[in-house]
C-alpha cells in the first residue's frame, strides 16, 4: 500500500498539486485519472522520487519514503518497476537485454544462468518468448508496451507505476496491454498505479480511482460506482466520450427495464 499525504507542489509559483490525500491498494490496479494538466505526472514523479514534494509525505506499506533516509529510498526505488509512456527502450539493446538490463543494475548477486532464466520467464509472461533477439526497431507499438511490462517486473517489483500505457496504441491493443497490466497485478499482489485519461482503461481496469482536477483531488472509487459519481467535474470528464455516454444510457435503460418486471410481477402475485 502507498499513501500519500498532503503532497503539495509548485512551480515558478504555480501550486500544481494542492494538498492531495489518497491511498493506492495492494493488489489493485489504482488509476490517476483526469484530464491534462491535472497534476497526474507530477504525483507521480513525486511519489517515485524523480521530484520531491515541497510539503507532505509519501509511505510505502508504512515505511517513510520522502525525507528519508538516501539507503532507505534507495531500498524503495529496488522494489519500483516503471512503464514509461514511451516504452523507453534502448535502441541499441535487443529486446532480451532490454529486460535484462534492470537485473545488471538492481541484483548483481544474480548469476548470468539466474538472469536468463528471469528474462525468458517475464518474456513468456507477456507473449514474446520468441522475440529475445529483436531490436526494438523491429517489433510494433504493442510489442514494445509488454517489452517494457517485462522490464519492469523483472526485478521481482512491489510497486509497478505506468504513465498512459495506451498511448498511441489502436483500441484492441490498448485492451490487451490493460488487460496483461490487470492480470500481472493481481496474479503476484502488486501495487499498481496507472496515470490515464482513458475512460476505456477504467472501465475495462479501474478496482480503484482517483480523480484529479486542477490539482485536488475531487473523487475516489470504482469502477462500478464513477458512471453514478455526482462531481460535475468528473460528470464532465467521463461523459465527454460519446462511448461512455451509450454505455451509460444502455446501462440505465436495463435497470429500468429490470425495474418495471420486477414491478410488474408484484402486482401480478
Amino acid at each position: 500500500m502507498i499513501e500519500v499525504h498532503n503532497v503539495q507542489k509548485s512551480f515558478d509559483g504555480n501550486q500544481v498539486l494542492k494538498g492531495i490525500n489518497c491511498t493506492f491498494e495492494t493488489g489493485k490496479c489504482n488509476l490517476l485519472l483526469g484530464g491534462s494538466g491535472t497534476g497526474k505526472s507530477v504525483l507521480l514523479q513525486c511519489i517515485v522520487g524523480l521530484m520531491q514534494p515541497d510539503l507532505g509525505s509519501i509511505t510505502f506499506d508504512g515505511t517513510m519514503f520522502s525525507n528519508n533516509k538516501v539507503q532507505i529510498r534507495q531500498e524503495i526505488r529496488r522494489k519500483i518497476g516503471m512503464l514509461f509512456q514511451g516504452s523507453a527502450l534502448f535502441d541499441s539493446m535487443t529486446v532480451y537485454e532490454n529486460v535484462e538490463f534492470p537485473l545488471k543494475m538492481l541484483t548483481p548477486e544474480m548469476s548470468r544462468q539466474e538472469r536468463r532464466d528471469r528474462v525468458e520467464f517475464c518474456l513468456k509472461r507477456v507473449g514474446l518468448e520468441n522475440a529475445g533477439t529483436k531490436m526494438p526497431s523491429e517489433i510494433s507499438g504493442g510489442m514494445k508496451k509488454r517489452v517494457g511490462i517485462a522490464r519492469a517486473i523483472a526485478p521481482n517489483c512491489t510497486y509497478l507505476f505506468c504513465d498512459e500505457p495506451n498511448s498511441g496504441l489502436d483500441p484492441l491493443t490498448s485492451i490487451k496491454i490493460d488487460e496483461l497490466i490487470h492480470e500481472i497485478t493481481h496474479e503476484y499482489g502488486i501495487t499498481t498505479v496507472v496515470v490515464t485519461h482513458d475512460m476505456n482503461s477504467v472501465i475495462e481496469i479501474g478496482d480503484h480511482i482517483i480523480f484529479l482536477y486542477k490539482g485536488q483531488k475531487l473523487w475516489d472509487g470504482n469502477k462500478d460506482e464513477i458512471l453514478n459519481a455526482q462531481v460535475p467535474e468528473l460528470k464532465e470528464f467521463i461523459f465527454s466520450s460519446s462511448l461512455v455516454r451509450a454505455a451509460k444510457k444502455v446501462d440505465d435503460e436495463t435497470e429500468g427495464g429490470l425495474a418495471a418486471a420486477t414491478t410488474d410481477e408484484a402486482i401480478n402475485i
